[in-house]
């Protein structure tokens, strides 16, 4: 894929069943923190832009990761504290609260498209 917003959506709704942290990890070590030199030197700058450091992809990276667990209640560890504490159903969490978790995640990657397309384009 040669599209952040689809790399890191993937990565976010990879953590909703995988735990964030080495799914954050594993990113980090796959996709390359970029210097400005290694941008202009690169083949395909307007691309890699996107990684040098506090760029776009891993602002995404930080977003999708860490609430893409809160799609499926068994992605992060508070989802299953809540389950033992509360009782909460898997059965249930997906026909009542899931849906609206992957919503809300879809429009907050979104909202992070319009912002870097039409308020922040460099």
């Amino acid at each position: 894929m040669h599209n952040i917003y689809a790399i890191d959506g993937t990565i976010g709704l990879l953590s909703s069943i995988v735990d964030n942290v080495p799914l954050t990890a594993a990113a980090m070590g796959m996709y390359p923190i970029m210097t400005p030199t290694m941008v202009a030197a690169s083949a395909e700058p307007e691309f890699m832009h996107h990684f040098v450091q506090n760029g776009a992809f891993w602002e995404l990276l930080a977003f999708t990761a860490g609430t893409g667990g809160s799609i499926l209640i068994i992605g992060s560890a508070a989802g299953v504290v809540a389950m033992a504490l509360e009782k909460i159903d898997f059965i249930w969490y997906m026909k009542k609260i899931a849906w609206l978790a992957l919503l809300g995640y879809i429009a907050g990657i979104a909202v992070y498209w319009m912002q870097n397309e039409f308020i922040f384009h460099h």
